[in-house]
């Protein structure tokens, strides 16, 4: 059985996850690969894609797909941090 402090906690966690995840929206990462740039908001989703007049038509996908990579890598990397504190607080730290 649950007890009032283990629920009272597991509420508090929840509140500082949606918090957090609310953070993430409003934080912009950008990343470009030879003429094409993205923006992706650290909750992983695309904010934006620019692509420069003089990008070859069949370069399009190659360097969109590597601005993408490089920006998730770096809106995981933020997430994670954001994210640690309250993966601490459920006992499931980073080993870190």
């Amino acid at each position: 059985m649950i007890s009032f402090k283990q629920a009272k906690d597991m509420f508090k966690m929840q509140r500082d996850a949606k918090r957090v995840k609310k953070e993430l929206k409003n934080i912009h990462v950008e990343a470009e690969a030879q003429g094409v740039k993205v923006i992706v908001a650290a909750d992983q989703e695309i904010v934006g894609i620019e692509i420069a007049p003089d990008v070859p038509h069949d370069q399009i996908g190659p360097r969109l797909k590597d601005a993408l990579n490089r920006a998730m890598k770096k809106v995981q990397v933020i997430s994670a941090e954001k994210m640690q504190p309250i993966m601490e607080g459920m006992g499931m730290g980073t080993g870190q």
